[in-house]
């Protein structure tokens, strides 16, 4: 009987657990592919919306991958990668967030055949990585130049966009309100760049989503105090932001003050009274006739009687304004805020022609207009029959902001409808075959799995996937660069003539992204879990 080799032997890697890292890979690809196989079935037009349960019994309806895989429970370390992959897309481009998870499950799923071919992952990930530069360089070539000037196509790319959202039956309203939007907070000739924080979109529950507008000047949401009996709407106004309250000083530390003689308590509220005239008379003095008063936590921003001597003095006055709008107010309309009423100065105010609280659809904001000193930037006043439909607008209307702003980025646009994959998805397979050993396979693998955006439109749209994508092939391998799925007929047309363009940017940080998040997934060959 022979005996069987010593445990503990050391040298030549004898330890060496082969299975391994070929298990932990399989785990990474398995659970990243089970996220990007949830949101699959949301792409596109005809792509299904999600409802989710957030864990405080809030409800959101949905299509909107980044949104989806946000509120997402997920555990597995490799998963989570996706969510922060559509994150990163969200960030980047602001549109195409479902596409991109869909595209790295698909470069998952290529991956795992090649791996069982007994290629190493880092062939596979460098493959990747360059068949990825390779895929932009096609896009950009077959993308065409745009002009911000072109509204037309403008508009049509943020169409396409809000096509695929539940509020697609309003892309006629929403597009022409986020083109204008971008338009108005840059300078067209030489902008390379759009702050979407210059467009503030304000949600009011109430009416449909046909009351949507778009306001030049300032929306608040917070309505004007009207109890004391201040006026509400104000012509030539001056603005006043206050972040000191307008109500009795309170001592640092809790204690009572026990007063047992009414003298005392008169002379008290005496002091209160004249403490409380002091600061208006200073405010009326700089000639200001609009308050905007910023919520305190510590004690009541404004309190009754001070209330009573700002509607004497005709002061109209707007309270709860909070910390994070401070800087769009200031940026508006060119007021600055003011910390200490020894500060309140007339060069601090702003300006506008008029402010006024209007009734829009059942529910009631404060306009500011015909601002004088205007910083760039707009307010976009959303409306909602409910919270539901209202947050979905919001983010159909960022998505939409954000794709003119990849257009403001740059400025190159391509057709959408699953066009700019097939076609890339050609040109990368030809170019494979001037390639030669492992990274050939690789670059195939690449080109075949770009098919899947494709492949997913005309599952979610009940075509025959086969057929569909094999006449696009087709099409396209005779020269037709726009052919695409049309989702609404049904058929491959010449997907220009549909209106359906997308910037190029959306595309090519998709790609790059899911490579690059694929390439590390395929590097990681161990899990290991602290205390």
């Amino acid at each position: 009987m022979v005996d069987a080799a010593p445990a503990h032997k050391t040298g030549g890697g004898s330890f060496k657990d082969k299975d391994k890292p070929v298990e932990v890979r399989l785990s990474n690809i398995i659970a990243a592919k089970a996220v990007s196989d949830a949101v699959r079935t949301s792409l596109g037009p005809k792509g299904m919306d999600k409802m989710i349960k957030t864990a405080n019994g809030e409800v959101i309806i949905t299509n909107d991958g980044a949104t989806i895989l946000k509120h997402m429970a997920v555990l597995h370390p490799a998963a989570k990668m996706l969510v922060d992959l559509s994150a990163a897309q969200d960030v980047e481009a602001g549109d195409g967030t479902t596409s991109v998870v869909v595209l790295a499950g698909s470069l998952l799923g290529a991956a795992q055949k090649m791996l069982n071919k007994g290629i190493h992952p880092t062939t596979i990930a460098e493959s990747f990585q360059k068949a990825s530069h390779k895929a932009n360089e096609f896009l950009t070539e077959v993308a065409t130049k745009l002009d911000l000037a072109d509204r037309e196509s403008l508009l049509k790319s943020a169409s396409t966009s809000l096509n695929s959202k539940i509020v697609s039956q309003y892309s006629g309203l929403f597009a022409p309100i986020a083109v204008d939007a971008v338009l108005k907070v840059i300078e067209p000739a030489t902008a390379v760049n759009v702050d979407l924080k210059d467009i503030r979109i304000v949600k009011k529950v109430g009416g449909t989503i046909d009351d949507t507008e778009l306001v030049d000047g300032l929306v608040l949401a917070q309505n004007v105090v009207k109890s004391a009996g201040g006026p509400t709407r104000i012509e030539k106004a001056k603005i006043g932001l206050i972040q000191f309250q307008l109500s009795p000083p309170k001592p640092d530390m809790e204690n009572q003050i026990i007063v047992n003689d009414y003298r005392q308590m008169d002379k008290i509220l005496k002091e209160e009274r004249q403490y409380l005239l002091n600061m208006v008379k200073k405010i009326k003095k700089s000639g200001c006739n609009v308050l905007f008063i910023q919520k305190s936590i510590l004690r009541d921003a404004v309190n009754d009687l001070s209330l009573h001597f700002l509607a004497k003095l005709k002061i109209m006055v707007v309270k709860d304004i909070e910390r994070d709008e401070i800087e769009f107010i200031c940026k508006s309309t060119g007021c600055k805020p003011i910390a200490d009423i020894d500060s309140f100065t007339e060069d601090k105010l702003g300006y506008a022609d008029l402010i006024d609280e209007v009734q829009a659809s059942g529910s009631r904001v404060v306009k500011v207009t015909g601002v004088k000193h205007a910083g760039k930037t707009v307010s976009i006043l959303c409306h909602g029959a409910n919270s539901l439909v209202l947050e979905e607008a919001e983010r159909s209307l960022h998505d939409a902001l954000c794709v003119i702003r990849c257009l403001v980025k740059k400025k190159y646009l391509i057709a959408g409808g699953g066009a700019p994959e097939i076609e890339v998805s050609l040109r990368l397979q030809e170019y494979a075959k001037t390639l030669r050993g492992m990274e050939a396979h690789c670059f195939q693998a690449f080109a075949e799995a770009l098919e899947v955006i494709p492949i997913t439109l005309a599952e979610n749209a009940g075509l025959n996937p086969i057929a569909i994508v094999t006449e696009l092939r087709n099409r396209h391998a005779l020269g037709e660069t726009t052919a695409g799925i049309n989702v609404r007929k049904g058929a491959i047309t010449n997907i220009l003539d549909e209106n359906v363009i997308q910037p190029l940017l959306v595309s090519t940080s998709a790609i790059e992204l899911a490579a690059e998040t694929v390439k590390m997934l395929l590097k990681i060959d161990d899990l290991v879990q602290t205390r």
